[in-house]
């Protein structure tokens, strides 16, 4: 009777690990938005070593001092401020700060934080370590890209377009590539009804930082997951995955591309740029 059984149990061991091996988790923090009490500043690393190389920072400043940050050796820096108003102050130029603005100091080794009068600033701090093919890599790209303060509101960026997006979509590149080796940013923005359509990308690993009002649903393979404003989530690097928005609700987030190498940029040609019509 044994051996008759011990092949049926085998097999149902066998599809359950599979399933489990096959439904990743999707790893999603929110973000606190209050202060503790009689607190200035708070600072708490988010989703800690889910991606290699990188180092992802929740800040948030109020009252008067200003915050020195610097960039440490054999790393680059971005800034996204998704909440509250501030100044940005980089080798003596101030930049106004508004929700969802994006800042990368480049060569400037050291910038001052500020935030505006009864205000408070939130942002997140990403640490990129850059490898030996991404020093070579910074080498070549254009000196306008790696010298000068790169310094964008969301809204002024560049839209496109792309095949898994609705015409409803409103997409644009908050950071394009060449700036900082294998990286690469944008925002998705639509009311639903809406969705983003299955896709996969195994060249890259990806983080959403939901923003104001943002309130979807995210799919990996056999996971789903909510992504509320304020929000950071970890794509499963190669899973399926897809993104809904219900009736009268709104998909605002931050996508943000760290590619395993420079060859998995092709990815971005998916991208097309919408044309200004002339004037």
């Amino acid at each position: 009777m044994m051996r008759k059984s011990f092949p049926v149990v085998l097999g149902a061991f066998l599809v359950t690990t599979m399933m489990s091996l096959h439904a990743q988790e999707i790893p999603v923090e929110n973000l606190n938005t209050l202060l503790p009490q009689y607190s200035q500043q708070y600072a708490k690393t988010i989703l800690a070593d889910e991606i290699k190389g990188i180092q992802v920072e929740h800040i948030a400043l109020t009252g008067k001092n200003a915050v020195l940050d610097a960039t440490a050796p054999g790393h680059k820096l971005i800034y996204l401020f998704f909440k509250g108003n501030g100044t940005v102050n980089a080798a003596g130029t101030d930049y106004a700060i508004v929700p969802e603005t994006i800042l990368l100091p480049n060569a400037v080794e050291q910038i001052k934080v500020s935030t505006a009068v009864n205000d408070t600033l939130h942002y997140l701090r990403i640490a990129s370590k850059l490898s030996k093919q991404d020093l070579i890599d910074l080498e070549t790209f254009p000196k306008e890209n790696t010298q000068q303060v790169y310094y964008k509101k969301f809204t002024d960026c560049e839209p496109y377009t792309e095949p898994i997006k609705s015409p409803n979509t409103v997409s644009r590149t908050i950071m394009p590539n060449k700036i900082i080796p294998r990286i690469a940013m944008g925002t998705v923005q639509t009311k639903g009804p809406d969705k983003v359509d299955p896709h996969e990308h195994p060249m890259l690993e990806q983080l959403f930082l939901g923003l104001s009002e943002n309130d979807v649903i995210v799919y990996a393979d056999d996971e789903h997951t909510p992504l509320e404003e304020y929000a950071l989530l970890h794509i499963p690097l190669g899973s399926s995955h897809s993104v809904t928005v219900e009736k009268e609700k709104v998909m605002y987030y931050v996508w943000m591309d760290f590619f395993l190498d420079a060859k998995g940029e092709e990815w971005l040609k998916t991208h097309q740029v919408i044309e200004k019509e002339n004037e």
